[in-house]
């Protein structure tokens, strides 16, 4: 039954037979021998298809086992990793998602440390935006996500473990000064920000909104270090966490400004709310909550 869920599970995230045969190593006649016990076992359809244009399609009953499927499959995982942590050092998999600023500047340094103390713990990151993480938590892709932004996702236990300052950024020939950043300069100015989906575009918005700023124009840019550049190279200014200036190296060509007014964003992190977590889970959010309220003490607030 077990190996028959993995197969199903493989159709539905490849929407096809032939490719989920190649991804769970199976013929594709023993791919649909699974899906027929399955249906038989549980007595639903739970796949139909079509000729014309060639296609499955998932029926409700399908949609409900695929995520049982998942929800068992990491409750293996994790009865795995309990047992194994019963008689031994703490040892296996851990699946990360973060979002850009914690992936690029918060969680390198923290990993570095965390790995060579545990070192028989496998991590993987998955580094994306606020929705791309988020998208993965839901298929259950992740043990657990750090995000930032506001959300509100009833399937997620979401904690917020620190709201980051946000500051202003501009090349170093701008003639900005504290005054200047409530005044019309601002909607004068090329702002550099992140794409639809990133908690920090999301943040840009709301604070634009708030103080009816206008901007002459908008770069668009899919990574906060490319941001970091363009603002180097002249292109504009941007506003980013706080955080990232410990990253920014040298400041000779960028100036950092305060806001008028304290705008923050929220940094949280996400687990399944159905589901236990897992010893090495909570091991991994224990000690980086740690680490961030230790060195980042001094420019952020602790929730």
């Amino acid at each position: 039954m077990l190996e028959e869920l993995k197969t199903f599970i493989a159709v539905v995230e490849e929407k096809s037979f032939t490719k989920a045969a190649e991804k769970v190593n199976l013929s594709q006649p023993s791919v649909s021998v699974h899906i027929k016990h399955l249906e038989s076992y549980f007595n639903t359809l739970l796949i139909t298809r079509s000729m014309k244009p060639k296609k499955i399609m998932i029926t409700e009953s399908g949609h409900l086992l695929y995520k049982r499927s998942k929800q068992l499959l990491s409750l293996l995982d994790t009865t795995k990793e309990e047992l194994h942590h019963i008689n031994s050092s703490f040892k296996g998999h851990l699946k990360i998602g973060a979002t850009s600023t914690i992936g690029e500047y918060l969680l390198p340094s923290f990993l570095a440390d965390f790995c060579n103390h545990y070192q028989d713990i496998n991590i993987e990151v998955s580094i994306g935006n606020t929705a791309e993480i988020t998208s993965k938590m839901k298929t259950l892709q992740l043990d657990v996500a750090l995000v930032e932004g506001v959300l509100s996702i009833p399937s997620f236990k979401q904690k917020c473990f620190f709201e980051d300052q946000l500051v202003l950024i501009a090349p170093s020939s701008y003639l900005f000064n504290e005054e200047l950043l409530a005044s019309h300069l601002l909607h004068k100015q090329r702002w550099l920000t992140r794409e639809h989906g990133s908690g920090l575009r999301e943040a840009l918005d709301a604070f634009l909104v708030a103080h009816q700023i206008i901007p002459k124009s908008k770069l668009v840019l899919s990574s906060n270090y490319a941001i970091k550049e363009a603002v180097k190279n002249g292109l504009g200014i941007a506003m980013i966490p706080k955080s990232m200036i410990k990253q920014l190296g040298s400041l000779t060509t960028i100036q950092v400004l305060q806001l008028n007014t304290s705008y923050k964003i929220a940094f949280s992190s996400l687990l399944p709310k159905d589901l236990p977590t897992s010893p090495i889970t909570d091991l991994f959010l224990e000690s980086f909550v740690q680490y961030i309220n230790t060195e980042y003490k001094h420019i952020i607030r602790t929730s």
